[in-house]
């Protein structure tokens, strides 16, 4: 009688805003050490995170590319949106959940923070209940931005207010009029509505714009004298705060 297999462990390794060096010592080891390795990627394109651990897989690595269905080109409004994302997320965990049934270890690569506004969390709650994870924390993107630009996030009792710019612009407003400190991703397509709630909320003369953070073409420049397009993904907005201090 064959004795039961033992599952695997399916691993969440946050990679952190996009340099290989702010790995953490335990992600560096897993990725360089894994034999399955998954990964999101928009169709057709390498994928952030694979690009992030370039150099770094070791030959023998399987690689499981996992390519949105959809990304802008339906309204997350629509229900056909999470008609096909949750199909997608479904296929995935099977695949995954399949390969860790089997007694195989695998790592999921994921930008920034996989807790943080992550793809993998629509894994994670899938996976589970059913095998083993474990989930690697990582620096996040919006942390590499404000570090970019050379001056502290908070002060003292300022709060932190973190917002999606595909809120509609009423929210953005009124969340960032209470902000002390703020933090606005997801920017790309909805940059000229983020411009006009911040210039409505009166802080669009001291935003950051950061593209890039981390990365080799990092770029910082004041919002107010940026162009107007914006790369899609990889840009995040700050506000600092100014609050108390000795």
């Amino acid at each position: 009688m064959r004795s039961p297999v033992t599952p695997g462990t399916i691993h969440g390794v946050g990679l952190g805003p996009g340099a290989q060096d702010l790995l953490s010592v335990r992600a560096d080891r897993l990725v360089r050490n894994a034999k399955h390795v998954a990964f999101f990627r928009k169709a057709g394109r390498p994928g952030q995170a694979r690009r992030i651990v370039n150099g770094m897989l070791a030959d023998h690595a399987i690689e499981f590319p996992m390519e949105y269905p959809v990304t802008t080109e339906i309204p997350l409004t629509d229900p056909r949106y999470n008609e096909i994302m949750s199909a997608f997320y479904a296929d995935c965990t099977a695949h995954l959940r399949g390969l860790a049934e089997q007694g195989e270890d695998i790592v999921v690569l994921c930008e920034g923070d996989p807790f943080f506004y992550g793809s993998f969390m629509h894994l994670y709650t899938r996976l589970e209940p059913h095998v083993p994870v474990q989930v690697v924390p990582a620096i996040t993107g919006m942390s590499g931005a404000w570090t970019a630009t050379g001056a502290p996030i908070t002060w003292g009792d300022d709060i932190l207010t973190i917002l999606m710019g595909t809120l509609d612009e009423d929210t953005l407003v009124d969340r960032m009029e209470q902000a002390d400190a703020l933090v606005v991703m997801k920017i790309g397509r909805n940059i000229d509505k983020v411009r006009s709630a911040l210039r409505r909320a009166g802080k669009f003369e001291d935003a950051y714009l950061i593209e890039y953070a981390a990365m080799p073409n990092q770029n910082v420049q004041k919002l107010c004298e940026a162009g107007g397009k914006v790369t899609p993904y990889f840009s995040i907005i700050v506000v600092h705060g100014q609050g108390r201090r000795p």
